[in-house]
Formats: C-alpha cells, sequence, structure tokens
C-alpha cells in the first residue's frame, strides 16, 4: 500500500520543523491571493516573461509532446500527483492520497475537493475518470501518454472525491502519471482529437496555477495567475512565453530588460551575462540527455515501411564505427566548454538510482583506429577518391537533422563532418527550423535527439518500444525514433510491473544497455541547465532541486508559481531574496540565501524533440 498524507498531517510538520531546524527563516513572501490582489491595485501589474526558441507541437494535452508544450501544460492543468521541488519524490497534486489493493491491481485516488477550474466549477473525479477513459478508447487521445493509460482495464469514479483504476496487469507507474487532467465538461465536445489543438477560444479552461490567455504561433503564450489555484495564486500578474528563433536575440532582450529568463544558453552568453549588473546565470546538472539518432528503418506497427533512410545504416557495424568515431570528450571540453558531463546511458546522472554506466569492455570509447577496421571488415572499402562504399556500390554518404536554432547541433554537426570525413564518410547538416516533418516522415539518415528524463523514466523508455510505432505510414506514433527490438520491449514490460526499487534500478539500466549496444543512439552529452533572469525582475524563485537545480523546465510548476516579483519581494523583507522554498504540505514559502538555493548540481512529460 502506497499513501500520501493530506495537508497539516505529522509528516508535513516534521518537514517544516526540519526547514526551521535547518536555520532558515520563516518569511511572509506568500501572500494571499486577496492581499496580492489589493497590491496590484494600488500599482502596475507585473510580468513575468519567458524567452523560448522552440514552437508550441499542441495546446491540447492529449498531442503535445515538446518541451514547451508540456511545461505550459504543467501550468495549466493538475496532474494527480506532483513532484517535491526538494528530491522529486511523490506528493500530492489533484489527489490528497492514494492506497492500493494487495494485489496492486486496484488504485483508489482520493480527489481533493478544494481543487476549482478556472470557470468557476469543482474538479472532480470524473474529470481524471473521463481523461483517462478518453485516453483508453480513442487511438488519437493517447498520441502523447497513452503508454500510461495502455495497461489500464477499467477507469471509475465512484463518487466525486474517489477514482479508482484497475489494471490488467501491476503498473509501477501508479504515483507517477504524468497525464494533465482536464474538465470533462470542456473536453467531451471535442470529436477529433487528432485535429484539435486547443487553441482558439481563450481563457482556456483549467486548474492549475495559472490560466492560458491567448496564444499566437511563434510568437508568444500568454498566461493569467489562478486566482483560486488550491496552493495559492501566483505572484506575478502575468506570464509570458515569448518566442526567439535566434538565441542572441533572446539574450539581447534579456539584457534590456524586455524579457525576465532566458534558458538554454551557450557557453559564451552565460560568460558574458555573469558581469551583467541585474542578471542571475544558473549553471546546474540538468536532466536532459543530448544524442546522436541513426534511423533504423522507419516503419508502422502494420509492418510497412517508409521513408528514405540509408540502407547502410541498418547494419550495426555502420553504427558502431559512426560512434566510435565521436570523441565525447572534445565535444564537452570545445561544444560546451565545461557546461556538460560526457554522455553513456539514456538516463542522466542526476537521477542516481537509474543512472547507467557501460562495463569494461562494453564502453564505445572514441578510437578511429578501431572504426576504420570495423568498416574494413564489414566490407566497406574506399574507392580511388578515397570514399566508403558498400557492397552495392552506394557511397556512405549520409544527412543529418539539425535544429536550426540549437547552435550545439551546428557545433557538433562539423566536428561530426571532420572525424567522419577522415574514415571516408561523407556528412550533409541539414539545419530547419523545425524537424517534425521529416522526422515523423522517416525522411532522415542520422539526427540530433534529445529528451528532458522524469524521476520516472517510464516515458522515455517507452518511446523505443514496439508498440510506440504508428499504426499504419499514414498515423503519427509516439515513437521518438522508430526503434522496435523485442529484448528492449521484454525488459520494459518487466519494468513496468516491478514494485520494487532496486529490482526496477536494474532493469531500467538493462535497458539502457541494451539501447546502447543495439547502436540506435549515441548519447553525447548531459548538458547543464545554463539560463539567466534579471534580479530587478525576479526577487526569489525556486529551482528543482532546490540544493542545486535548474529553473526551466522543471517536473512540476515550482518556479513559475513561486516566482515573487523583485519589487514585492523587497517590501517584503526590506531587499530582494534570492531564493524560495515551497511547503508542499500547505501553501509555505521560505526565504534562503542563493548559495543554498543555486547551487551546483544533473526530458520530458515529453520533450520533446526540439
Amino acid at each position: 500500500m502506497v499513501t500520501k498524507v493530506p495537508p497539516r498531517s505529522p509528516a508535513t510538520r516534521r518537514a517544516l520543523r526540519s526547514v526551521l531546524v535547518a536555520g532558515i527563516v520563516a518569511g511572509s513572501l506568500a501572500a494571499s491571493p486577496a492581499a496580492a490582489q489589493a497590491e496590484d491595485e494600488k500599482g502596475g501589474g507585473t510580468t513575468l516573461t519567458v524567452a523560448v526558441s522552440q514552437s508550441i507541437d499542441s495546446l491540447s494535452p492529449f498531442l503535445a509532446q515538446r518541451l514547451t508544450s508540456t511545461s505550459i501544460h504543467r501550468l495549466a492543468y493538475e496532474y494527480l500527483t506532483n513532484y517535491d521541488p526538494k528530491d522529486a519524490h511523490t506528493v500530492p497534486g489533484l489527489a490528497t492520497a492514494w492506497t492500493a489493493s494487495p494485489d496492486k491491481l486496484t488504485w483508489t485516488y482520493t480527489i481533493r475537493e478544494d481543487s476549482t477550474w478556472s470557470d468557476g466549477r469543482r474538479a472532480t473525479a470524473e474529470d481524471a475518470a473521463w481523461t483517462f477513459h478518453t485516453m483508453m478508447n480513442d487511438p488519437n487521445a493517447a498520441t502523447a501518454n497513452g503508454s500510461f493509460t495502455a495497461n489500464f482495464a477499467e477507469v471509475t469514479a465512484t463518487d466525486p472525491r474517489t477514482l479508482v483504476i484497475r489494471l490488467k496487469k501491476p503498473q509501477a507507474t501508479m504515483t507517477a502519471l504524468d497525464v494533465p487532467i482536464v474538465p470533462k465538461h470542456v473536453w467531451e465536445k471535442v470529436t477529433d482529437f487528432s485535429t484539435f489543438n486547443n487553441d482558439k477560444a481563450f481563457p482556456i479552461v483549467g486548474n492549475g496555477p495559472f490560466v492560458i490567455t491567448d496564444f499566437k504561433v511563434d510568437q508568444y503564450v500568454k498566461l493569467k495567475p489562478n486566482k483560486t489555484f488550491w496552493r495559492g495564486a501566483p505572484r506575478f500578474d502575468e506570464l509570458v512565453f515569448k518566442y526567439y528563433k535566434d538565441g542572441d536575440a533572446a539574450v539581447a532582450a534579456l539584457q534590456k530588460g524586455e524579457v525576465s529568463f532566458v534558458p538554454n544558453l551557450t557557453p559564451a552568453q552565460a560568460a558574458a551575462l555573469k558581469a551583467q549588473p541585474n542578471i542571475k546565470v544558473n549553471d546546474a546538472p540538468g536532466r536532459r540527455f543530448y544524442a546522436l539518432a541513426t534511423n533504423p528503418g522507419a516503419k508502422a506497427r502494420d509492418g510497412r515501411t517508409f521513408g528514405n533512410g540509408h540502407r547502410a545504416l541498418l547494419d550495426p557495424e555502420v553504427r558502431k564505427a559512426l560512434f566510435l568515431s565521436v570523441d565525447r570528450a572534445t565535444l564537452v571540453d570545445k561544444v560546451f566548454q565545461g557546461h556538460a558531463v560526457e554522455g553513456e546511458g539514456y538516463v542522466p546522472p542526476r537521477f542516481g538510482s537509474y543512472f547507467w554506466k557501460p562495463a569494461p569492455g562494453q564502453e564505445r570509447a572514441y578510437d578511429p583506429a578501431q572504426a576504420a577496421q570495423v568498416l574494413d571488415a564489414a566490407g566497406y572499402e574506399k574507392d580511388a577518391a578515397g570514399k566508403r562504399v558498400g557492397k552495392d556500390g552506394v557511397p556512405l554518404d549520409f544527412r543529418i537533422l539539425c535544429h536550426a536554432t540549437d547552435p550545439n547541433d551546428k557545433a557538433v554537426g562539423k566536428y561530426l563532418q571532420e572525424w567522419w570525413g577522415k574514415l571516408g564518410i561523407g556528412l550533409e547538416v541539414e539545419c530547419l527550423d523545425s524537424v517534425s516533418d521529416p522526422w515523423a516522415k522517416g525522411d532522415y539518415d542520422l539526427a540530433f535527439d534529445g529528451w528532458s528524463v522524469n524521476p520516472d523514466p517510464d516515458y522515455v523508455l517507452s518511446i523505443h518500444t514496439c508498440g510506440a510505432l504508428p499504426a499504419t505510414p499514414k498515423d503519427s506514433g509516439a515513437t521518438d525514433n522508430f526503434i522496435c527490438d523485442r529484448e528492449f520491449d521484454g525488459l520494459y514490460a518487466q519494468q513496468a510491473v516491478e514494485y520494487d526499487a532496486a529490482k526496477r534500478a536494474d532493469l531500467v539500466k538493462r535497458m539502457q544497455s541494451r539501447l546502447y549496444d543495439t547502436g540506435y543512439m549515441n548519447v553525447m552529452a548531459y548538458p547543464n541547465a545554463l539560463e539567466a533572469y534579471r534580479t530587478d525582475q525576479i526577487g526569489s524563485i525556486t529551482t528543482m532541486p532546490e540544493a542545486a537545480g535548474n529553473l526551466w523546465g522543471q517536473d512540476g510548476y515550482w518556479s513559475w508559481w513561486s516566482a515573487v516579483p523583485a519589487a514585492r519581494a523587497a517590501q517584503t523583507d526590506g531587499a530582494p531574496s534570492t531564493g524560495v522554498i515551497v511547503g508542499i504540505g500547505a501553501t509555505v514559502v521560505v526565504a534562503v540565501g542563493l548559495g543554498t538555493l543555486l547551487g551546483l548540481r544533473r526530458r520530458a512529460t515529453a520533450d520533446d524533440r526540439e
């Protein structure tokens, strides 16, 4: 049985006492919604503007997979559970408590009574039941998060406060169902989930800390505080995600005070910003991996293949040679300038229990001489011009999909051209504003890939299962890279039903080992979260984890929900504060020093491929 306690429990009081014992002085930054509103009436409104470079794929929680989109859904809708900003353990969300039957096939969730949709209606268990039931019965509603409900046998709301989920077999993710719960009375009117993007009628009804009020494609998403949010309303009067195609333009806007926060900085940008007044640079271990992906032969679940991937990449020896010619240490040193860790497994080292390293003799360290030997032995000889050709006479000339907005892709692409060129392999770097269309069509040879990993890695593992492939070539699936490996699938099925933490972690590591050996994915680095914000606009804000974490792309809504305008923070304690810790059991915010909050320490629901 797994149970989480409601607010004001002994566990909550112990947690709050432990914070105070640590010598942190409680402040009054968490103003009540009424007090905040009164303050706003006295002066002008405050706006927190976040610069983003990634386009919104959809504002429908049933379709969205990119990091920007799913981050916005974290703000607009409650999930059954959330992750504590301190250490990412599971805490209440829309559900205040949950229990499992002895056989772990029936889970009962207690839905809170104080969650209200932004149109005034109460959020109930019926909303959650409808959300899950729709995903179970309509494949188009399962595009983004279908892996979470594939094992559900039945979902019912026995009363407004009780949600019951019956499983076909045990499922280890029942306290980490990263699915936005939507209001039934709004969404039951949708007739086609494959085309409805939820971007026409505003404000969009939700029950999270913010309400989406406006959206313009590749321009902005605007949100207002949800004044009835059960944890308390956010302190900023407006939150804007503003699109910048060019990273330098976003940095310039930060310097001018036109935006409050910029994520995904290059090392050069971060170094320049550190010397600027009123700007704080946060450099923390990230939750994302940066990888090189190969097209394994795009196919659908019905067996039909499609796309135009180079057939030589179906040969594991070719993939092995390519990866032996990638110098991860140089990429970390020269491209990321030390603000990253060399890549190995699929899960970043930030998630210690699931982090995997190749065994001695298994690792594919940089060795161009061995790479040449592998190609020679596999029959890919050089012609008179020094080009590698296959037995069919087709030269090894590859294309790689590159994100035009990501300077790392372009820089790494130049290194790959140099390294692979010495092997006799050609590489064309195709940088596009959006790689989604050619990727979905299988029209690529290789691609720069990357996902943000959640505390529970189930989702990013599921996108490499055979079941994530599109049903037919005309459909869209949840797959990242068309990988379908039966051994990987078998391990995924085992970890999904394993409740013993140590045994499940071992299975997850074995999955990463298998993915590594197949050579379809080469994880090159785990980049730091390199980001900056204006201290004259943001007086305090929560990182995750609190000891040394990131602000952008958190597993939760803590950063933007907790952010306090600089002027208001100064009015609270006489000077702008530099960090906050959020009390989870009750709406409590405690001021802490910046050294504690933003010290150094490294996805998706889902990426988020771009």
